[in-house]
């Protein structure tokens, strides 16, 4: 590396910036996304299994 010679420092500098946001986006959406898949899901299937079994419950108590 020669001192005198003239850097990209500017150009450099957005493109890592440009990077870094980048990178930081897909890793919360690699974070999140499942999590909140997971929850749509599972909760909705909750809901529709429990329901039969309450009312098994009740007529086999009867």
């Amino acid at each position: 590396m020669n001192s005198n010679s003239p850097s990209a420092n500017s150009a450099d500098t957005y493109s890592h910036r440009l990077a870094d946001i980048v990178g930081t986006a897909i890793a919360l959406l690699t974070l999140t996304l499942p999590v909140f898949v997971i929850a749509h899901y599972s909760s909705s299937n909750v809901q529709n299994n429990q329901q039969p079994a309450i009312q098994n419950l009740r007529e086999s108590q009867d």
